[in-house]
């Protein structure tokens, strides 16, 4: 790992307006993984074309709550588009499961799916499909172009937070006004 970067997990990557990238434009992306190999996160503040429901339906998994199966579910990013990443709060012993920080995990597996339909599920998760990834020294080559903030992560931003104030509050969070910046433009 670089002398420009320690490692990232559990911190958010804030897109700058200088990010080049338009799929991360405006991204909010919680960083799962980030060693000498590269990194993997997920996107948080992206919201799909799909709900929880049809990914119940699709995982043909019977969910009797209509307002779990109208959450939004989100697009966590360009990799693995047809795979479902679920970030939560939960320490249970689900299947495929990455401790991302202390009280706080990345599950990709179906039993924490049929858990929440059900309503033994985490009480709070976010579902994405998708990931985001960067190849050995990728990250570390963005943030030194100043494409990205960072950011600790934390739970009320994650899961308490309305999708369309994510990527203006995180920057707050290290005292950074996104509409002072150059290539800003706001919302009319």
């Amino acid at each position: 790992m670089s002398a420009l970067s320690l490692p990232l997990a559990n911190h958010l990557l804030v897109a700058l307006p200088s990010l080049a990238d338009s799929l991360f434009a405006r991204s909010v992306a919680l960083i799962c993984q980030h060693d000498d190999d590269g990194a993997m996160g997920v996107v948080v503040n992206h919201a799909s074309e799909y709900t929880l429901g049809d990914v119940f339906e699709q995982m043909e998994i019977d969910c009797e709550s209509a307002d779990l199966r109208a959450v939004p579910v989100l697009n966590g990013g360009p990799v693995h588009t047809g795979r479902g990443f679920v970030i939560h709060d939960d320490a249970s012993a689900w299947d495929s499961s990455l401790a991302v920080a202390e009280g706080l995990f990345l599950t990709t597996s179906r039993d924490i799916l049929e858990a929440m339909a059900r309503g033994e599920g985490p009480r709070n998760a976010l579902v994405t499909l998708g990931c985001a990834g960067w190849g050995a020294g990728q990250l570390e080559q963005e943030l030194a172009e100043d494409s990205w903030l960072t950011v600790p992560a934390d739970a009320a931003l994650l899961f308490a937070t309305p999708l369309d104030d994510r990527w203006q509050l995180a920057a707050t969070r290290i005292g950074v006004d996104m509409s002072r910046l150059t290539g800003y433009s706001g919302h009319a």
